[in-house]
């Protein structure tokens, strides 16, 4: 053979051996692709949700709708909440390796949880609630060592929590109520020193509450209501105060527990956990000791030997005596107990290798905002040992703390149905709490939120201390280290935004009469006059971005202003960024061009602007509109459809004070408290 064919000859076969090494990489390659669109068959099996994924395009490139890959081209997480699936989980998830979070909750998903799930090991949020599962637990769910929070309640499952949960020593949050669950609760569960919200309530448990639950150390939630649970409560559990909720289970008792009734000798006779006493325990069984058989019935009341009654004594005795015995063991635990959390209740606990998913621990590593690092069960609690000076406002922000199961809950899992609006840093969804009242939530990304941990929880508390008829109220906020999110839960407006009572059509019921449209500026001037005015807990506000899309209306068409003092949370280029919509809708006041600075003047200017667009019923002001207004031309600056049921020196006065709000000299316009004297004579 020439050196020619030879050369020839071992071309081709590297070109053969590198063609199957790049196929075989191929084939590896898309494994990943083919599990999906396995998922995508069971999960919506007749294709009408999921119709981006498609075996053409690549998982990672964003086109797969709640897909989101790490740095290694693989995908880390999969969120598919409240999306209307009605089909199953395919056993195929076990493919995704990398998989760190699986949010297929608040969904109509039927049949079992694959025992395949059990290999998805870096998996740390697994949200399966409120669907139509059925089936058991796998037990092999206990290999997944990396599992943070493992949610699955409001299914249909069955049988017994598996004992071997307890070997998932990372595990803090794991609800399991509104099942058909049965059998003991596990003291494995005990071994869990992560946990921190444990749900079990609403069903069929049976058998005592194990005493190690009260000695898990970081335990702040324990619901078991709605049981069948019997036997002496731990003493220890005291410590969770209203959050260990244990009613309607009738055979349950305890000591200084405010639901539970007082317990008696024979609730000890009947209950396991005594087994070191077990030789007192058998003492009824005629099998297992003769001198029972003196508490037959053949012995009558008034008749009764005397070692008869020597034997009563002695076992009345015993069974005082561990009475007494169990009492003060456990009043001495419990003094231990808190003598150590006492000793251990100043040390910071890092959450840094407890981060969600790979995306929240890139943040983290990039210095992003501390917020990536808050907890699920509590929302976020940085506040307690007083880093950046920030204790001090830790009591005040406290009763504002909503938890996330709360948040969740309440907008369904932030279903699109529940969609309010949403702008370049926020979505805001509506929502329902448990108490019934209707709340409107703004979710903001913590990439939005300024990253100094300490300013952020100054501008916090300055929002939670405005109080004023003319703001939307802040009923709360919760921080979401899973999901990256900041969450400020408002009162519902029920009328909505402001802006839709402009550009209405002739004849339309959304015209607002003359007497309410003079309401309504006269409540927005008094939002602005206490914004303006300090107080001693709290410095002047300037609003910076007030506009009729930021006042939203009651259903008593009182108006409400929204976002006061938010900049105080949002990065400076967030900040900047919404500025550009006022400016394009001529809010921005002439001076902020040159100084770029915000004032009292420039909130006034923008409130000049809301005057017009009230009067005139218009979103856009035309030059003609202004000149109107400056040269009292009522006819050309007034709603057509009020149909001149209006007061025309009313309507002159109003004009004139628009355009001195808006005069191009930040000196010449009026003060708040001088437009709210004027707005009243």
């Amino acid at each position: 053979m020439s050196k020619t064919q030879m050369g020839i000859s071992h071309f081709c076969f590297s070109l053969f051996f590198l063609s199957t090494f790049l196929s075989a990489q191929n084939v590896r390659g898309n494994a990943e692709l083919r599990a999906l669109m396995e998922l995508k068959a069971s999960l919506d099996p007749e294709n009408k949700l999921l119709t981006s994924w498609t075996s053409d395009r690549d998982p990672c490139s964003g086109s797969f709708e709640g897909v989101a890959c790490n740095e290694h081209h693989k995908v880390a997480n999969i969120s598919l909440q409240g999306k209307g699936l009605a089909g199953t989980v395919s056993p195929a998830v076990a493919e995704l390796k990398c998989l760190s979070g699986l949010y297929l909750h608040y969904n109509s998903l039927s049949g079992g949880i694959p025992k395949e799930i059990a290999n998805l090991t870096e998996l740390s949020d697994l949200y399966l609630n409120v669907n139509k599962l059925s089936g058991t637990i796998p037990p092999e769910i206990s290999n997944m060592g990396s599992l943070e929070v493992l949610e699955l309640c409001c299914n249909q499952l069955t049988g017994n929590i598996p004992t071997q949960v307890g070997s998932m020593k990372k595990l803090s949050v794991m609800t399991l109520q509104y099942n058909r669950l049965t059998g003991k609760i596990p003291s494995s569960l005990g071994d869990l020193g992560m946990l921190r919200r444990l749900d079990l309530s609403f069903n069929h448990l049976l058998g005592t509450i194990p005493a190690k639950l009260a000695d898990i150390p970081n335990l702040e939630v324990l619901y078991v209501q709605n049981n069948s649970l019997s036997g002496f409560v731990p003493s220890g559990l005291k410590r969770l105060g209203g959050e260990f909720q244990c009613e309607n289970n009738p055979g349950l008792c305890g000591i200084a527990f405010p639901t539970l009734r007082a317990c008696t000798s024979f609730d000890n006779l009947n209950i396991n956990q005594l087994d070191p006493y077990s030789a007192v325990t058998n003492i009824t069984d005629p099998t297992n000791n003769p001198a029972a058989v003196s508490f037959q019935p053949h012995c009558n009341h008034t008749h009764c030997s005397n070692s008869s009654k020597l034997v009563k004594i002695a076992v009345f005795a015993g069974v005082s005596t561990v009475t007494i015995t169990l009492i003060v063991a456990g009043f001495v635990k419990f003094f231990c107990y808190r003598r150590q959390k006492q000793k251990i209740g100043n040390t910071c606990d890092s959450s840094d290798d407890r981060l969600s998913t790979d995306q929240a621990k890139e943040f983290y590593r990039n210095g992003a905002s501390p917020l990536v690092s808050l907890e699920y069960s509590n929302g976020w609690d940085p506040l307690g040992d007083g880093r950046n000076g920030i204790g001090f406002f830790q009591e005040h922000l406290n009763s504002f703390k909503f938890n996330m199961e709360e948040v969740e809950s309440a907008t369904q899992c932030f279903s699109e149905l529940n969609l309010l609006g949403k702008s370049s840093f926020s979505y805001v969804y509506k929502g329902n709490l448990r108490d019934g009242s209707r709340v409107a939530i703004r979710s903001i990304n913590v990439t939005s939120c300024k990253s100094e941990e300490a300013e952020f929880v100054k501008g916090l508390n300055l929002l939670t201390s405005l109080r004023h008829e003319n703001l939307v109220k802040l009923r709360g906020f919760c921080c979401s280290r899973g999901r990256n999110e900041c969450y400020l839960i408002y009162d519902f407006a029920t009328r909505g935004n402001l802006s839709k009572y402009l550009d209405v059509e002739n004849g339309s019921d959304q015209v607002l009469d003359w007497s309410t449209r003079i309401s309504i500026l006269n409540g927005i001037a008094k939002g602005i006059q206490y914004l303006h005015s300090s107080e001693a807990n709290r410095p002047a506000i300037i609003h910076r971005n007030i506009s009729v899309e930021k006042i939203v209306i009651d259903q008593h068409f009182k108006p409400l202003i929204e976002d006061s003092g938010i900049y105080k949370l949002l990065a400076d280029d967030i900040v900047f960024s919404a500025l550009k919509t006022s400016a394009a809708m001529g809010y921005l006041a002439p001076e902020y061009v040159t100084t770029g600075r915000f004032t009292e003047k420039t909130d006034i200017f923008a409130f000049g602007v809301i005057i017009l667009q009230i009067l005139s019923g218009k979103m856009m002001l035309t030059n003609l509109v202004r000149l109107a207004a400056e040269s009292c031309q009522c006819e050309d600056f007034i709603d057509p459809n009020l149909r001149e049921n209006f007061s025309e020196s009313e309507a002159i006065k109003l004009g004139k004070l628009a355009s001195v709000c808006m005069h191009e000299h930040p000196d010449q316009r009026p003060s708040m408290e001088e437009v709210i004297k004027e707005l009243s004579t």
